[in-house]
């Protein structure tokens, strides 16, 4: 673990976007699109509490042909702020508060750079799919867990699974994932909460992007496929140079397939310059973007808002 620790504000290096280049093994950088990204939350406690400890995964990745040109984080009442690269390769930045505070806020903002496209490698049979290689490798996105249930134990999908299993090879049973997911549930905020799982998600028949991309992970690993929960931001599906818009923060798939490929159930869009990746893991237990503990009485969300404005490139 690294520390770089400042005060109130921590500063991550910016690259020279003229000379730099991706971290190797990223491939060519393409242009995309140039974001600004602005990131508010914080939370609001009934009563003030005497110390909180948290952390941050709000920092957008810096590889795979995304370049992270600046990136700080602003933190009130005032800490000190370290930074580590956490198990999964997320940036993240954490903090303790030490003396009585009734709100907590935090604003991280960003500029990056966005590839034009992700690049995949060609899929691969369900024999590459299912060796011992690659579910060795990929044990940990092949796992179940409290969101990502099995879902050929659930009475209400095992018939869709066996159905899927018959898919001819694993893109195609990946494709068909998706258009079940988006055929089972509707895009509905506030009727799930972050603590709803992949199987009451399904019951519900709605959700948001968490619930979508749960849901998506449930049936891809009944199938043996390695996937991934992958959390970041989106900005408009057309460009909009110098304008700001509301963005999301926002949460979406890769299932190994030869190599990593990325699908959008929520949007049943290509991942592309609009998405902004942050943080993958197993689920979202393992990227949320502010969590933390404290010694005190119940606390509320102070909201959460996402300002992004495309940038010109020059």
């Amino acid at each position: 673990m690294s520390a770089n620790p400042t005060r109130n504000q921590a500063q991550k290096p910016t690259l020279d976007p003229s000379t730099s280049t991706p971290k190797p093994g990223a491939g060519p950088r393409s242009r995309g699109r140039r974001l600004h990204i602005v990131h508010r939350s914080g939370y609001r406690y009934a009563a003030p509490v005497e110390a909180s400890f948290n952390e941050v995964r709000m920092s957008p990745e810096n590889r795979e042909g995304q370049v992270l040109l600046s990136h700080s984080l602003q933190v009130e009442p005032n800490a000190t702020v370290h930074s580590y690269t956490d198990y999964w390769g997320a940036y993240v930045e954490s903090f303790d508060v030490h003396e009585p505070h009734s709100t907590l806020e935090v604003v991280a903002t960003s500029t990056v750079d966005t590839p034009a496209y992700r690049p995949r490698t060609a899929p691969v049979d369900w024999a590459k799919v299912h060796s011992s290689a690659v579910t060795d490798r990929w044990s940990e996105y092949l796992a179940f867990t409290d969101y990502v249930d099995d879902a050929s134990a659930d009475p209400q999908r095992s018939a869709i699974v066996d159905r899927l299993r018959d898919a001819a090879t694993p893109l195609e049973a990946a494709m068909a994932v998706v258009e079940v997911v988006r055929g089972q549930l509707a895009y509905a905020p506030g009727v799930t909460s972050v603590s709803t799982t992949a199987s009451e998600a399904w019951e519900h028949g709605n959700g948001v992007c968490q619930d979508f991309t749960h849901v998506t992970l449930s049936l891809l690993r009944t199938l043996r496929i390695p996937a991934r929960y992958v959390s970041g931001y989106l900005h408009t599906q057309d460009e909009a140079i110098g304008e700001t818009v509301v963005g999301e923060s926002h949460a979406w798939v890769e299932y190994w397939d030869g190599g990593w490929a990325a699908v959008d159930p929520t949007n049943d869009r290509p991942v592309d310059s609009s998405h902004v990746v942050v943080a993958r893991g197993r689920d979202y237990a393992d990227v949320p973007p502010l969590k933390g503990i404290y010694a005190g009485g119940g606390s509320e969300s102070l909201g959460v808002s996402v300002e992004i404005t495309q940038l010109e490139v020059p």
